[in-house]
């Protein structure tokens, strides 16, 4: 007869799930182990500053050198000779140039003709807006009235600032923007001159009087027939345009 096996001593009976229970156990203690931090202890440094009063040192023995005393100064001669003076020397009389009542003065007569009047020219300033004559651009002589003239001089003006016009490189690094408020004077010569401005940054005064500084001469404005100068106001905008 055969010997009979009992089901619960086969030993391959539960292999499988021995084998899952121990590779999740592996697995776990895997993961366990990925999953520990470890930290440093913090290290306590102190400085410790030290002052002390006096500071000891040995001090190296040198050697003296002894220089020898200075000679003595000449002794004076024996026989001392007295010069006399052969120059004579005159003395200056000052004569006072206080007068006394006594002093009579002539009174100098001068003839009307014989003052010479110079006439002193005036360097009357006249705001744009009254002008009797409008400054003349290059471009605006065939106009006839006057209002056509002032249109066109503000227009020349505007094309001019547009023409000449770059953003200072050191402003658009650093992003500065904003209106520059400028005026200036148009003498009677046709000039520009005594260029004021107002802005907030320095580059973009600089750079907005460049422009004005660059206007070619016009035909100066008059007043009564005469000549003369002109003060003009204007604003540059100073901005960046959005990419």
């Amino acid at each position: 007869m055969k010997p009979k096996k009992n089901p619960n001593a086969e030993i391959g009976r539960n292999s499988s799930l021995y084998f899952m229970i121990g590779l999740t156990s592996v697995l776990f203690m895997t993961w366990q182990s990925f999953e520990v931090k470890f930290y440093e202890e913090e290290s306590k440094v102190s400085e410790v500053v030290q002052v002390t009063d006096e500071l000891k040192e040995d001090v190296p023995i040198t050697e003296m050198i002894r220089t020898a005393p200075p000679p003595p100064p000449p002794s004076a001669p024996d026989v001392i000779e007295i010069v006399e003076d052969v120059d004579d020397v005159e003395e200056t009389v000052i004569e006072s140039t206080e007068s006394s009542q006594e002093t009579f003065i002539e009174d100098a007569v001068v003839s009307i003709e014989d003052v010479n009047v110079a006439e002193v020219e005036e360097d009357v300033v006249v705001p744009f807006a009254v002008i009797e004559y409008v400054p003349v651009f290059p471009g605006c002589e065939d106009l006839q009235t006057q209002a056509e003239r002032k249109e066109c001089f503000n227009k020349k003006v505007q094309e001019h600032i547009k023409k000449n016009f770059k953003y200072p490189a050191s402003a658009l690094e650093m992003g500065i923007t904003g209106r520059v408020y400028l005026q200036f004077v148009i003498d009677s010569k046709g000039h520009v001159s005594n260029i004021q401005k107002r802005g907030p940054d320095k580059l973009l005064e600089k750079e907005a009087v460049r422009i004005i500084a660059s206007l070619p001469e016009v035909k100066p404005g008059e007043q009564r027939g005469k000549p003369v100068s002109v003060k003009y106001s204007i604003p540059i905008n100073f901005v960046m345009a959005n990419n």
